[in-house]
């Protein structure tokens, strides 16, 4: 069994994620949120606006991030970095093994 090693992005505060509430059904569009507090690579507070780009009460702390590798919950909110994200993430960790080979 070969061990698969996973890209971790380290969250920042400010950036930019897709937040999941609760009974997310499949298909339906995530909301977007800001990162306020980092807690952990997988745990973070946020600043979250819903359809109509008006604010989530306050209160949606200690939010899972979910990471490239791990489950989504079936339950719960979560959180992930957009696509583009993890394409720009993956750009860079090929530069820069790249660079390090010369």
């Amino acid at each position: 069994q070969s061990f698969k090693e996973f890209r971790v992005i380290k969250p920042t505060v400010g950036r930019v994620v897709w937040f999941y509430p609760r009974g997310h059904q499949p298909g339906e569009q995530p909301h977007a949120a800001l990162i306020a507090h980092v807690w952990s690579d997988t745990c973070v507070n946020l600043a979250i606006f819903d359809a109509n780009g008006q604010p989530y009460p306050p209160g949606t702390t200690s939010v899972l991030l979910v990471q490239e590798g791990h489950e989504v919950p079936d339950t719960g909110p979560y959180c992930t970095w957009m696509p583009y994200q993890t394409g720009q993430a993956a750009k860079t960790e090929a530069m820069e093994k790249q660079l390090a080979g010369k």
